[in-house]
């Protein structure tokens, strides 16, 4: 096809589009997409190890990633490659690992529990904006360390205005006619986020002169105390990238991975009320077997891509240095050898039977690149759900289950998760119980 139409199934159909590639021409096929050169789609167990243990000289996210330069900024880690993303890596990974990722679980579980105690009752209710409403909290706390109050809700609301506006189609279409580097120069596209990066300096400067700043242990804290080889602190221009980067990958994919999981489990009453008794127990074990089964059947981001900086043989075919290859979430994820006998059926007993593969189940990519909150991002997916499993009785708008539409890079729920909540109630026993119990 003509990579004018590409490029429109790629956007508008994506799943439908990938999967009839991969009936024609199997685990390894080329799409040419605009303003993105010449993809190579790859959907083999031993081709996405090769890409994820490939030298990082030779497999170059960052460059890849360039489509995300106008929000996240130049020096975010999404955009870095050897050893300037190794040295950025190694400064953002403590905050999300161990006993302080764990401080913010209680945060997760109050901001579910009072969002869905203020949900109506009776009425369809869009969910995945509520699910945003959630991440954006835990992530604006667990980042800036804010409680409640005018400061907060000032970067809140900012934040959420401009992400909403560079996610609308209309600047999506753009991003795809111009590229990244025209539309960040556009003067109503920085407009829109310099509001965001003037309240993000401000508490730079803020806290970097705080009195307590050694006794926080919220992230933007544990970066400013942060110092390069050099010994040098991260600069201000760096920490609002990287700030931006966590505050955009921590907020809208985990939101979009929550309004799944929940369109999944109301269409599916007894896995949600395994679910919620689990939950009700103080057990974990199912509920991440949901978020993992979420995540595979309805992955966030469909691909993850590599610019090739030389030749490289994968799959018997020779990929020119300069063309990107795209180990394919999507597909990998419904692979008939690996999912069998029923890829695309939600099950989520599945991973309590085999644990999630290397390389097979990869929804947040690999290798070194994996992405650094993906922790953060399960556990907060278990704790949402759990909590909002507690709270209220949840039962489908429509029997017929959502479809995947496209909303800037990430797959989303075409109705946006409608439910109908209702109050949690708790059956009580006939007298015939009642007395045996007795």
């Amino acid at each position: 096809m003509p990579r004018a139409i590409q490029t429109v199934g790629w956007v508008a159909r994506t799943g439908p589009f990938l999967e009839r590639c991969r009936e024609r021409y199997g685990d390894v096929f080329s799409v040419r997409i605009a303003q993105e050169g010449t993809w190579v789609m790859l959907a083999n167990p031993e081709h996405v190890r090769q890409v994820f243990t490939g030298d990082p000289k030779v497999f170059h996210a960052g460059e890849a990633n360039a489509i995300l330069r106008p929000v996240v900024g130049p020096n975010s880690v999404l955009l870095l490659d050897e050893q300037q993303h190794m040295a950025q890596r190694k400064l953002l990974l403590p905050p999300f690992h161990g006993e302080r990722m764990q401080r913010y679980v209680d945060v997760m579980r109050e901001v579910a529990e009072r969002e869905a105690g203020r949900w109506p009752h009776g009425e369809p209710l869009r969910l995945w904006p509520r699910m945003q409403a959630i991440t954006l909290e835990v992530i604006m706390r667990a980042v800036f360390g804010m409680e409640e109050g005018t400061k907060l809700d000032r970067l809140r609301d900012t934040l959420r205005d401009s992400l909403d506006w560079a996610g609308h189609p209309t600047q999506m279409a753009f991003l795809a006619l111009f590229g990244p580097e025209r539309v960040g120069n556009f003067s109503e596209f920085r407009d829109r986020f310099a509001k965001v990066d003037a309240l993000i300096y401000e508490e730079i400067r803020t806290r970097r002169v705080a009195e307590d700043l050694e006794e926080r242990d919220d992230i933007m804290s544990l970066l400013l105390q942060a110092r390069h080889e050099d010994g040098s602190p991260m600069s201000d221009v760096e920490l609002r990238d990287e700030l931006m980067t966590l505050l955009t990958a921590g907020h809208e994919t985990t939101a979009t991975a929550l309004a799944w999981g929940i369109e999944r489990l109301v269409r599916h009453p007894d896995k949600l009320e395994r679910l919620r008794e689990e939950a009700s127990a103080g057990g974990d074990e199912y509920v991440d077997a949901v978020a993992k089964e979420t995540l595979r059947l309805r992955p966030v981001i469909p691909i993850v891509v590599r610019r090739l900086t030389e030749p490289v043989e994968i799959g018997g075919y020779t990929i020119p240095a300069g063309w990107k290859v795209a180990p394919c979430i999507y597909l990998m994820h419904r692979h008939a050898d690996v999912y069998a006998p029923d890829p695309t059926a939600f099950r989520p007993e599945r991973f309590l039977e085999q644990p999630a593969g290397t390389y097979t189940w990869i929804p947040f990519g690999g290798g070194i690149r994996r992405c650094i909150g993906a922790s953060f991002a399960v556990v907060e997916m278990k704790t949402v759900l759990a909590a909002i499993a507690r709270t209220v009785d949840l039962r489908p708008v429509e029997a017929a289950g959502e479809h995947v539409v496209r909303r800037a890079i990430t797959l989303t729920p075409n109705r946006g998760a409608e439910v109908i909540v209702g109050p949690r109630t708790t059956e009580e026993p006939r007298a015939g119980q009642a007395v045996a119990a007795a």
